[in-house]
């Protein structure tokens, strides 16, 4: 069994990483570097959005900076979380492939629409 620090430090990545819009900056640094200005246009957010959220996910350990001239590069500090996003998503699509196979039974338990009766 875990620790219980081992297991709060993995609540705390996974943390770093729960929010949408911060899933969409580590995707979208998973292709490469990139400036705040630079994600803001690709993903069409608000720079301060922008900001707080890698500051967030920096904070978190999930990506780094450096400097280079005036501008500052973010990048992802392990390119395995690629692997762990593709993960995630198969055990989504698990998750919403069983559901729809439920709402397909679903359908079928209420069989065909019946018109209601009209009186002559």
């Amino acid at each position: 069994m875990p620790s219980a620090e081992l297991q709060v430090l993995k609540a705390q990545f996974f943390k770093a990483l729960s929010h949408p819009i911060r899933i969409r900056l580590v995707d979208a640094l998973l292709a490469g570097e990139s400036t705040v200005q630079d994600l803001q246009k690709a993903l069409d957010i608000d720079q301060p959005i922008v900001s707080q959220q890698l500051a967030r996910l920096r904070a978190g350990g999930i990506v780094v900076t450096r400097k280079e001239g005036t501008a500052t590069l973010y990048a992802v500090t392990d390119p395995m979380l690629r692997d762990l996003l593709r993960v995630a998503r198969q055990i989504l699509n698990r998750r919403l492939t069983g559901v729809q196979s439920l709402l397909r039974e679903l359908a079928n338990e209420a069989g065909p629409r019946r018109r209601p009766r009209t009186r002559s």
